[in-house]
């Protein structure tokens, strides 16, 4: 078993372009894990390896691979860091006991920046902060660590200075030991003397560094105070313990496409992010569900969970999780969230594409099984003389909904293959609005339920097509009214007769409520029910423009019969019209659905989001301040926000985010209710 001092495991994560795969590349071929460079742009990246990830040039699955440097074993995770893909990375970051924060020195801090950065110190999560690109046109060191300090909720403390910029990027000063390197092509570097011009930055930086590392202890401050100094060791110890709090992110630099600054990175990695064995234990419960802990160690029970599962038509599902204590060999486990054991065929380190069999896996490893029967993603893996049931993991809410069918028919295979990306997609959703009766896919933007789309029809062969989900509006009454419904049918036989009166009137807030007053035998009772049957139908169907009556009560006061014409099937036409006369005589509205939003913003765009929630016929229903963001709390007619992620988007450059569920019913401004009625019966 592997020494879990020595384990390493990490998320690669930042806004989207800022090179996080390019990276990862670097770091695998520079290890010796890989033995070519691929790039991202030609396709040939190791850990962008499906189709339509290839052809975008974007990642839009987590990754995974592993790597040996200098004794350490790390595993890695290299995320997506498109708005429509984010979740993955930030499920990435509650599985791992560290990540590597990239910052284009280009494009600065985006919105993606920010949402990243939110991750990281929402967990407190263990990080360092490589900025990339810095052999780029326009590229900035400076400005772009001013922009992290000005703009995120993190401390960056400057371990790496780099040695010349844009296209003369070709070094850096490690300010701890203020020395200075060049790289080489090999993703190596060799001693250099500091440059004259970077004396002065490199002892403001480590002046910088002291007093930030010195904070996070009190023998250090101490030391720092009387000796104005710390010694390399001494600031080595205390960047471990302030980044394992997550109160210090350590800046590095370079240009992972030619592969400038990976090795030093390595080496930071392997000193400053923390083993399994430094963090927390994990917290679940027994099966008696009393609190429960296991530390991340071998001789501890067997513990995982699992974080991602993979659809494959062929190889079926490949399920990925993160051991968390004890050790795993043999070929069965127990699932504590689904009561049952599981068997499996072989352990497996996934690798890009290709997975590595290995016999024994433990605390720290990323580690994934084939073709698992019950399991499924957040599900606890334990042993089954001590179970454990961790909590499920935070996934973040669907956002945008749109209609989906087959194009050319085939929707039984359409909605199978939806189902199965459904195990392999924790932010897809599939739901039948019951009202339209139209089946809904959601998911957290266009782009995002597009790749879905692709990747159907490239794994089952099935075509995806989405369309604008129709409003569930619905319609009820404001006043009141007493009608007579009258059924007579008379063409030779047996005729037809029905007669009822019945009062109604609006029920807001109740539902429907049906109340027999007859007195007396003016209806017989066999065909009362008739009535309400027939009022409850033609309330589905509805009367203004086809959708469903919804809160009235009515009272069926009087009516007449005839002895041999009457019959249930009279008195249930009787009552469906005695209804339509009464609803129109009453006073008709249609009702629409509200959604109540909660829009995370920065202060700079609450302007903005709260002019464009106006002019959606939205009401603000208060505003609170969240880790230096803005929450706009808003209700929203559902019609104005149907495509509401991309317009949000677009107003604040990626830095909002929102939720959204539905809230209530309200009346339709009769101007717009017009529209909706003329579409209604022109269709």
């Amino acid at each position: 078993m592997r020494d879990i001092s020595k384990i390493r495991n990490m998320a690669i994560i930042g806004h989207g372009s800022c090179g996080k795969t390019s990276l990862a590349e670097a770091m695998l071929f520079t290890a010796g894990k890989i033995k070519r460079l691929g790039k991202v742009d030609e396709g040939t990246a190791a850990l962008d390896f499906e189709d339509e990830e290839i052809q975008r040039n974007v990642s839009i699955n987590t990754s995974f691979h592993n790597y040996s440097w200098k004794k350490h074993d790390v595993f890695l995770m290299d995320t997506p860091g498109d708005d429509n893909f984010i979740n993955e990375s930030f499920v990435a970051t509650q599985m791992v006991d560290g990540a590597v924060f990239i910052i284009g020195a280009v494009l600065g801090v985006k919105g993606q920046t920010i949402k990243f950065a939110d991750f990281i110190a929402d967990k407190s999560l263990p990080s360092l902060l490589f900025i990339n690109k810095l052999d780029r046109e326009r590229a900035d060191f400076t400005r772009t660590l001013d922009q992290v300090t000005e703009s995120l909720p993190i401390t960056p403390v400057v371990l790496q200075v780099p040695i010349g910029e844009e296209e003369n990027f070709r070094g850096y000063v490690d300010v701890a030991t203020e020395k200075a390197y060049l790289f080489d092509k090999e993703g190596g570097v060799t001693d250099t003397e500091i440059p004259e011009e970077l004396v002065d930055d490199v002892a403001f930086y480590r002046e910088s560094l002291m007093e930030n590392v010195a904070e996070t202890d009190d023998d250090l401050i101490e030391k720092f105070l009387e000796d104005g100094e710390l010694s390399t060791e001494d600031i080595q110890a205390g960047l471990r313990s302030g980044v394992a709090a997550g109160a210090l992110v350590p800046v590095c630099v370079g240009a992972a496409t030619l592969n400038f600054g990976t090795a030093p990175l390595l080496d930071v990695i392997n000193s400053i992010l923390p083993s399994p064995a430094d963090r927390p234990a994990a917290m679940g419960v027994d099966a008696s569900g009393e609190p429960v802990e296991r530390v991340a160690s071998a001789d501890e029970k067997f513990s995982a969970q699992v974080f991602k599962t993979m659809a494959d038509p062929y190889a079926g599902r490949l399920t990925i999780f993160r051991v968390l204590s004890g050790t795993l060999s043999g070929d069965s486990f127990y699932n504590a969230s689904k009561e049952t054991e599981e068997r499996f065929g072989q352990l497996f380190l996934p690798e890009g594409k290709e997975q590595r069999a290995v016999d024994e896996v433990g605390p720290g490893m990323i580690v994934a099984v084939a073709k698992l029967k019950e399991t499924t993603t957040g599900d606890t893996l334990c042993d089954v003389s001590a179970p454990i049931i961790y909590d499920a993991l935070d996934i973040m809410q669907p956002v945008i909904s749109y209609a989906v069918a087959a194009i050319d028919g085939g929707e039984e295979k359409l909605f199978a293959s939806i189902t199965r990306m459904l195990d392999e997609d924790l932010t897809l959703r599939l739901t039948r609005e019951e009202q339209t009766g139209e089946i809904l896919v959601s998911g957290v933007g266009q782009v995002h339920l597009e790749v879905v789309g692709a990747r159907i029809k490239r794994k089952f062969g099935v075509e995806m097509g989405l369309s604008i989900p129709k409003i569930p509006y619905k319609e009820t009454i404001k006043g009141k009214a007493t009608v007579q419904g009258k059924h007579k049918k008379q063409s030779g036989g047996r005729g037809q007769f029905g007669d009822c009166t019945i009062e109604i009137s609006s029920n807001i807030g109740n539902g429907f409520e049906f109340e027999d007053k007859i007195v007396g035998g003016v209806i017989p009772q066999q065909y009362r029910p008739a009535v309400e049957r027939g009022i409850v139908e033609s309330m589905e169907r509805g009367v203004l423009a086809g959708y469903p009556v919804v809160d009235i009560k009515v009272v069926l006061i009087d009516g007449s019969y005839h002895s041999v014409d009457s019959s249930e099937m009279a008195f249930k036409i009787a009552g469906s019209l005695a209804f339509k006369k009464g609803a129109a005589e009453a006073g008709l509205v249609l009702l629409e659905p509200y959604m109540n939003l909660s829009i995370k913003v920065g202060k700079d765009h609450v302007g903005d989001v709260m002019g464009d929630l106006n002019s959606r016929r939205g009401k603000v229903m208060g505003m609170d301040s969240e880790q230096g963001r803005e929450v706009i709390n808003a209700q929203v007619p559902q019609a104005e926000v149907l495509l509401y992620a991309a317009d949000l988007t677009a107003m604040t450059g990626g830095l909002g985010r929102f939720s959204i569920e539905f809230s209530h019913y309200e009346e339709v401004p009769a101007m717009i209710a017009e529209k909706i009625v003329a579409a209604s019966q022109a269709q």
